[in-house]
């Protein structure tokens, strides 16, 4: 027995319209989907004004020839928690070894990729030039420990460097 051949269906406009919206929907859906993504996970602009921040750099520069003038030793230990928190402990000395009382210091984590994750430590003078404080629940990995130090509401002591924290 011998069949005809079965035709397939013929390519109409109304096809051809209908692949083509298709294709470009999915297209232009995923692109939709990745943008929105993206967006949301933008964690901003390292400065807000790069003409702002070119005018304060030559005052930043004075502030810290000042600082190295005053040649400070300044040693921060980091303690890690079972809890998944660190202590962060400040040692601060003056240019003749002494201990230095009656300085505000602050601390702070920062991501080193995302501004968001920055966590502030708030550090408590405990003994004579020994300051300390606490950041609860810290994740592990590259953090910049940035430790600032005041006397009379004037910086007097900036310190960036990059921890690992497991």
């Amino acid at each position: 027995m011998n069949r005809p051949p079965v035709s397939p269906k013929p390519l109409t406009g109304g096809k051809v319209l209908a692949m083509l919206l298709a294709f470009f929907g999915v297209v232009i859906g995923v692109n939709m989907i990745m943008m929105r993504l993206a967006i949301q996970t933008m964690p901003g602009t390292e400065v807000d004004s790069a003409y702002a921040a070119s005018l304060a750099y030559e005052k930043e520069i004075a502030i810290a020839h000042d600082q190295n003038a005053r040649n400070w030793k300044v040693d921060a230990h980091i303690e890690r928690g079972a809890d998944g928190g660190a202590t962060l402990r400040v040692e601060a000395r003056d240019n003749d070894g002494k201990p230095m009382s009656g300085l505000k210091f602050q601390g702070r984590f920062e991501r080193p990729t995302d501004r968001r994750a920055d966590l502030p430590v708030e550090l408590a003078e405990m003994g004579i030039g020994i300051y300390r404080g606490n950041a609860p629940l810290i994740a592990a990995g590259q953090w910049d420990l940035v430790i600032e130090g005041a006397s009379a509401g004037r910086r007097m002591f900036l310190s960036k460097n990059r921890v690992v924290l497991n």
